[in-house]
């Protein structure tokens, strides 16, 4: 249903933390016009966390606004609350998103059988196609590949965001139905992952590279692994220097500094410390982003 680059926006933001729809539209169209598959809003590059309930149905429904039906939107729409995740999730359909995106919950830790019921619960009760997102180094909670099985029999629940590794990516490939859709959460092993067989990677890189990372993932959905190679080498080191810092920190730094968005981030996250400044404009220079 959906695939290739689909990069995980930030939030544009002014140097108080108001949100900046100005700067959210001018995204958009870059993203449009340079080739990225699919946006998706909101996410935990998107500052999903520090958004109240009003902005994030805000932000959903301006993105939607923007694209005006060019491209699909995936809307993150995850809370440790499966209420609150409900009420996320039916405000993204409302507002048009063609999909939702939903982090296991955080913090609480639920157990493998929660985490099952969790997923069918928003599933059940909002008619939208659903991605899981499996992220254990942020949330403390990792999904794990038998209770993806069960909830890939879900009907609307098509597939899974995996940030724990290659070789759990491997792992959901051989175990889970061919229909059910498998995305990198890493951008530095984005390639092998579709490579491998799945549909394509939820990107921070794209934020600042989507033109690149369209064509690298292009490249490797028509198994074309010479040409991905090529590609991806002008990329690898803005995969490794986006995260010296928590996402979505150097991302929105980098956007920043190429005159795209304000400077504004919100607390407890902080904009990104000046000795990373250098690593991070020369990975740009590398990627060959102005």
């Amino acid at each position: 249903m959906f695939q290739g680059s689909m990069v995980a926006m930030v939030t544009p933001m002014y140097s108080n933390g108001d949100l900046d729809y100005e700067g959210l539209a001018r995204l958009v169209e870059f993203h449009v016009e340079n080739g990225t598959d699919a946006i998706v809003a909101v996410g935990t590059t998107g500052e999903s966390a520090t958004l109240d309930e009003q902005e994030h149905c805000d932000v959903i429904q301006r993105v939607v606004e923007f694209v005006r039906g060019r491209i699909p939107i995936i809307a993150g729409t995850g809370a440790n609350s499966t209420s609150e995740a409900i009420l996320f999730t039916r405000c993204a359909k409302e507002n048009g998103a063609d999909a939702c995106l939903l982090v296991t919950p955080y913090y609480n830790k639920p157990t493998q059988e929660g985490l099952y019921r969790h997923y069918q619960a928003v599933a059940e009760a909002v008619d939208i196609p659903q991605i899981l997102y499996n992220v254990p180094g942020r949330t403390a909670c990792d999904l794990l590949p038998d209770t993806v099985v069960r909830l890939s029999q879900i009907p609307n629940i098509i597939g899974i965001k995996e940030a724990a590794g290659f070789a759990r990516i491997q792992s959901l490939l051989k175990a889970c139905p061919r229909t059910f859709e498998i995305y990198s959460g890493d951008d530095n092993v984005a390639m092998e992952t579709i490579l491998a067989g799945g549909r394509g990677v939820i990107s921070v890189t794209a934020n600042v590279a989507p033109a690149t990372m369209h064509d690298m993932c292009a490249k490797a959905l028509e198994a074309d692994r010479d040409g991905a190679q090529a590609v991806n080498a002008q990329l690898v080191s803005l995969h490794e220097k986006l995260f010296l810092e928590s996402n979505p920190i150097p991302i929105k730094w980098a956007l920043y500094e190429m005159g795209m968005i304000q400077d504004g981030i919100r607390l407890p996250l902080t904009f990104l410390s000046d000795l990373y400044h250098e690593e991070v404009r020369q990975a740009l220079r590398i990627a060959g982003v102005a």
